[in-house]
């Protein structure tokens, strides 16, 4: 009985073992590769059936399935790549923001203490505003239409072509500005 008891454990150690042995399996490119060397593994199968009948038959599948689980984590590895993109999306901007921006800076830059240097600046800021104003839409647009049409408005009272306080106008720009800022 002992002896048919050993026939069965060899027999089903024959039919179980699978060919990648620990050593082989973390290395996956040299399983890809390896398949003209497979003539060779037999060789070592014939030796490992001996040393199962000396171990318990359950640590072979055991030891055998953390191993078939390591190549499993580089699989998941590659979800948090798919993640990546809608995180590095930049946020979209209304056309003319930037152009804006940058046209009140430079006025602010330039503007001076004289009314010869605010002048020059605001009909500057005029030119850029009016660029600036014909790639954008909607409530953007009008806006930077409104800021365009207060910075040639300045330039005007500066000068003195048209009376009235260059303060007030400096007012309405600084309210349209505040608004597309909360636009933009």
């Amino acid at each position: 009985m002992a002896t048919a008891a050993a026939a069965v454990v060899a027999l089903v150690a024959y039919l179980m073992p699978q060919p990648p042995q620990p050593g082989p399996e973390p290395t996956p490119s040299a399983a890809q590769s390896s398949p003209d060397p497979a003539p060779t593994s037999p060789a070592p199968q014939t030796s490992s059936p001996p040393p199962e009948p000396s171990t318990p038959e359950s640590s072979t599948p055991e030891s055998r399935t953390p191993e078939s689980r390591t190549p499993e984590p580089p699989v998941p590895s590659s979800t948090p790549v798919a993640e990546d993109p809608p995180a590095t999306l930049p946020a979209v901007r209304p056309a003319g923001c930037d152009e804006t921006e940058t046209a009140l800076a430079t006025y602010r830059r330039d503007a001076g203490t004289t009314r010869a240097g605010q002048a020059a600046a605001a009909r500057q800021a005029y030119q850029d505003l009016m660029g600036a104003g014909l790639d954008a839409q909607g409530a953007v647009g009008a806006t930077i239409r409104r800021l365009a049409d207060e910075f040639q408005e300045l330039n005007f009272r500066l000068t003195g072509m048209t009376g009235g306080d260059p303060n007030q106008v400096i007012a309405d720009i600084n309210a349209d500005f505040a608004d597309l800022r909360r636009l933009c």
